[in-house]
């Protein structure tokens, strides 16, 4: 494999397409495979207004950083798949209402949600190792 070229991308390039797992949300990918880049992907998501993003897990681990609004982040307990996890601790969780400047870690296999419920949209900053990166829902 040749080493990556260096890429800058104008905000004007990069499409936000609607993401299946919630209505509400999209996901605009602002370097990743496309441009070559061999480690990671840098993703802007977008949460509107009243959205909801059920509980889910994924494969790798996130890196997010919020640019914009206020929203709920729910953090649940870590496993593969949600093997051999209590259900009631899943159930609760733990919940953080994160704003603009705060940064969150993400662990693979760990359960999270989403919920805006401010009158304007959210928007963060997600890293993710290059991988499979598929959403498990889990309700």
């Amino acid at each position: 494999m040749r080493d990556p070229e260096p890429v800058v991308r104008r905000h004007d390039e990069i499409d936000a397409e609607p993401v299946d797992a919630a209505a509400g949300l999209s996901k605009g990918v602002l370097i990743g495979d496309d441009q070559n880049a061999p480690n990671f992907a840098l993703r802007r998501f977008t949460l509107e207004s009243g959205a909801e993003v059920p509980k889910h897990t994924n494969e790798v681990e996130h890196v997010q950083y919020v640019l914009d609004g206020e929203y709920v982040v729910g953090i649940g307990e870590t496993g593969a798949n949600g093997d051999g996890i209590d259900s009631e601790k899943v159930r609760q969780g733990r919940e953080h209402l994160v704003s603009e400047g705060d940064s969150l870690l993400i662990p693979a296999g760990t359960i999270h949600w989403y919920r805006n419920e401010s009158d304007e949209p959210g928007a963060f900053l997600c890293a993710v190792p290059n991988g499979n990166d598929e959403i498990e829902l889990l309700e």
